[in-house]
């Protein structure tokens, strides 16, 4: 039997900053998205009934029941097209990225399983079309569709390109303390002061250095070890080191993938305990 195959690319925030509070309890923001070439992995099969299995490094702890997002995106799409164009699936989730790590590993494995179901039965669909259909199951979701790197305002939902921002192929180590931080606690613990927007002008590149993680404050208070994660990532003389999202996960972004290379393996020695990832932006 035929297995679809899509792959849940890791997301990082570049810059991240906490616009404001909404009533409805979410926060506006802004960020710049970028996506790494690995991640979670999506296997499917036709099957008589839907069912969804999940292994690898990190599938410890998550349901495979229908609050899964993998499980709500096929839920979702059938109940749009029907069950004639979206048949069950048995799907395999490999789970090769930390939970709770500020790298939108639910969003991403959703946006893959999204693609998948449209490039082998709903063709039709464009990816801002797609993202569109997506976007209630989660904030992320809609970036995660097309993966590539973009500008998010609103919640995140509200995407653009940033074409004068030229990042494919660069070489990136992300880290992280196998820590779990959880987004909500997180963005409650955010200040409340709103320190300026992402980008003002044209030269999106250096107001990308001089930008921010507004939420490294406060994801740092629930997990000190981010601290050590950034402090050795920089001195490794990357041109950015930042943490993502809501934490723990901490990036670096190289030159050359040589550089990437020899510091992953001086941090593989030093901390044999943390996760890593080499890779280059998408």
């Amino acid at each position: 039997m035929t297995a679809f195959r899509e792959t849940g690319w890791a997301k990082i925030n570049l810059a991240l900053h906490v616009r404001g509070r909404r009533a409805d309890g979410y926060h506006d923001i802004e960020t710049l998205f970028a996506f790494v070439d690995d991640g979670d992995g999506i296997e499917a099969e036709l099957a008589e009934t839907d069912s969804l299995s999940i292994d690898g490094e990190f599938a410890g702890g998550l349901s495979a029941g229908g609050d899964n997002l993998v499980q709500k995106v096929v839920t979702l799409l059938r109940a749009r097209y029907g069950a004639e164009r979206v048949p069950p699936l048995g799907v395999t989730l490999t789970k090769r990225l930390p939970v709770a790590a500020g790298i939108g590993g639910g969003s991403a494995d959703a946006a893959a399983m999204a693609r998948l179901i449209r490039r082998h039965f709903l063709p039709e669909l464009g990816d801002a079309q797609l993202a569109r259909l997506v976007a209630p199951l989660g904030a992320d979701i809609a970036a995660c569709v097309a993966s590539t790197t973009c500008l998010g305002v609103g919640v995140g939902e509200e995407l653009s390109a940033v074409p004068e921002l030229r990042l494919a192929g660069t070489p990136v180590l992300l880290v992280n303390p196998r820590q779990p931080v959880a987004t909500g606690p997180v963005f409650a613990a955010w200040d409340g002061i709103d320190r300026g927007p992402l980008f003002t002008g044209a030269d999106f590149r250096a107001q990308l250095f001089a930008a921010r993680n507004d939420l490294q404050r406060p994801a740092i208070a629930a997990c000190p070890a981010i601290v050590d994660v950034l402090t050795e990532l920089g001195g490794f003389g990357p041109w950015l080191a930042r943490m993502s999202g809501s934490g723990a996960t901490c990036f670096a972004l190289f030159d050359a993938a040589a550089e990437r290379d020899a510091a992953a393996a001086v941090l593989a020695g030093r901390h044999p305990h943390w996760w890593l990832m080499t890779g280059a932006l998408r």
